[in-house]
């Protein structure tokens, strides 16, 4: 995507948050996956907000403050919204997206009062010194369907993530294709450091939930 790309070239896909605002994000016409918001991006931006993470009318919200980085960002829309919430977000893609990324936290600075967002490249398998210390937070949405980076992304999280860090991992099943092999080769390969815990979906935003979208809690094993 050019950096010249002509407003004519995107689309807007409005999310609404629980505080009545919307995110606006834009998507490209033409492009590859990560031009898209995936209804998965979109189930996990809403759990951010569920009563567990963030309830202003309790006092709870566990995004303030908290560092979070996004693998494999594509239009942003999770970490926008966790960076609204007042979290301090890196949104990770490869180059060709960077114009989008920084497009999309344009479009929503005004949202983002006490968090922050900023977009960095980040190839799956190389070098993380630029996002130390581990984050508090990974957040990935959709990234499990491409055989090739099964094993760069498993080791990106192995490199990102401390003792502290929960990787927040959202993905929809899909039953053709190579999908279910790749799906298999990532959770075989990531219980080999990992323990995921499945979250139940009344969990989730009762409004943006699917039993094809599973959400889990990814951490280190000790």
């Amino acid at each position: 995507m050019a950096a010249d790309a002509e407003e004519g070239d995107y689309f807007v896909r409005e999310i609404e948050k629980n505080d009545g605002f919307s995110l606006k994000v834009k998507q490209c016409y033409l492009g590859d996956v990560g031009c898209v918001v995936w209804d998965a991006a979109i189930v996990l931006a809403k759990y951010l907000e569920t009563k567990q993470f963030y309830d202003p009318s309790s006092g709870v919200n566990v995004w303030a403050g908290r560092t979070v980085v996004e693998l494999g960002a594509g239009t942003g829309v999770v970490g926008l919204m966790a960076a609204t919430l007042g979290a301090d977000v890196t949104v990770t893609d490869l180059e060709d997206l960077q114009t989008l990324l920084r497009l999309n936290i344009q479009e929503n600075q005004a949202l983002i009062k006490s968090g922050s967002v900023t977009a960095k490249v980040l190839k799956w398998g190389e070098d993380v010194s630029d996002f130390r210390p581990p984050p508090h937070y990974v957040l990935m949405a959709d990234c499990i369907y491409y055989e090739q980076s099964i094993v760069p992304l498993v080791e990106s999280l192995k490199l990102l993530s401390g003792p502290e860090t929960c990787i927040i991992c959202c993905y929809e099943q899909r039953t053709e294709g190579v999908n279910p092999k790749v799906e298999k080769q990532f959770f075989e390969l990531l219980q080999r450091n990992f323990n995921c815990e499945e979250i139940p979906s009344e969990k989730q935003d009762p409004e943006f939930s699917s039993p094809d979208i599973h959400i889990l809690h990814i951490r280190r094993k000790a």
